[in-house]
């Protein structure tokens, strides 16, 4: 696979593990960290904005690689969000993060409009976690720009296959004839579609979908057989960060999440993950280099 150099930082994929960290300018995140729960006025959205930036520091002194910032939450059950109202969200945080640290910057919409105001805002990385099939304009937006993308599997599934509790939201009724096969498949008409608009092949970046249209047996097969992605040809990332398959599996709520997650980091770069997506960066980048000094070797400083 070739290098990728955004926004001035050279990618090596294979030579380490790279760590994105995710800044949620929402009210309804899962995972409990959004920063959108204030009021939509001037004065709450500048303190959403200064928090966002806080962070944004706060994660690249802990040693992020890419900041990933997201105005829609993907959770089971969410409520959609107009285009307007994920720009008014994500725009003026990605402006002031561009200024504020030299990091990439990612946008995690699905809205072709979104990523287009973006990038021009300042992100460099489009990450779709419908992999360019929500929205078909998506797909020639990020190829004129030129940028980087993350397609992510997922599917749409009928409302009754999600289940909710006091651990959180989670698909309980989703079904896969063969799981692995069937993801490749469809991220391979997610490579499709952006290559045919003219995305260069260099530019993409699969994601498997942990935690997307998929039960916790489905997430943890997936774990088992990661590998098996690397088949596809690209780098590949994961975001098991606080996921309900670790609540489940452990029977903890989403702010004690942590060991659950480094398990789950831990084994994906034993199986050849390139980028992890988490909430938690200091502890995970320490995970991630730990890990890289067992799959990829180590040379004492």
């Amino acid at each position: 696979m070739r290098p990728l150099t955004i926004r001035g930082r050279q990618f090596l994929w294979g030579s380490r593990t790279y760590v994105m960290g995710v800044l949620n300018i929402t009210p309804d995140s899962f995972s409990g960290d959004g920063l959108g729960k204030g009021p939509a006025n001037a004065i709450g959205q500048a303190a959403v904005v200064q928090a966002a930036v806080e962070q944004a520091k706060r994660f690249a002194a802990e040693g992020t690689d890419i900041l990933d910032i997201g105005g829609e939450s993907s959770r089971p059950g969410s409520r959609p969000v107009t285009a307007e109202e994920e720009m008014q969200r994500v725009l003026p945080v990605i402006a002031a993060c561009a200024e504020a640290v030299d990091l990439p910057l990612s946008v995690d919409t699905s809205k072709a409009a979104v990523a287009a105001a973006a990038l021009d805002a300042g992100a460099s990385i489009v990450n779709d976690v419908w992999g360019f099939k929500a929205d078909p304009q998506m797909a020639g937006v990020c190829a004129a720009a030129g940028c980087p993308v993350v397609l992510m599997h997922n599917r749409r599934t009928a409302p009754e296959s999600t289940q909710s509790g006091q651990l959180g939201g989670y698909y309980a009724g989703v079904a896969y004839a063969d799981l692995i096969s069937e993801i490749m498949a469809e991220l391979r008409q997610s490579i499709a579609i952006a290559e045919q608009a003219g995305v260069e092949a260099s530019n993409i970046i699969i994601d498997p979908g942990l935690g997307f249209a998929k039960t916790a047996e489905h997430n943890l097969e997936l774990m088992r057989q990661l590998g098996t992605l690397r088949a596809l040809g690209y780098p590949l990332l994961i975001g098991p960060s606080r996921k309900s398959t670790i609540g489940l599996v452990l029977g903890l709520p989403v702010d004690q999440r942590l060991e659950g997650t480094a398990a789950l980091v831990a084994l994906g770069i034993a199986h050849g993950a390139d980028i992890v997506r988490v909430h938690d960066v200091q502890a995970m980048v320490r995970v991630a280099r730990m890990s890289d000094a067992v799959v990829r070797g180590w040379s004492r400083p």
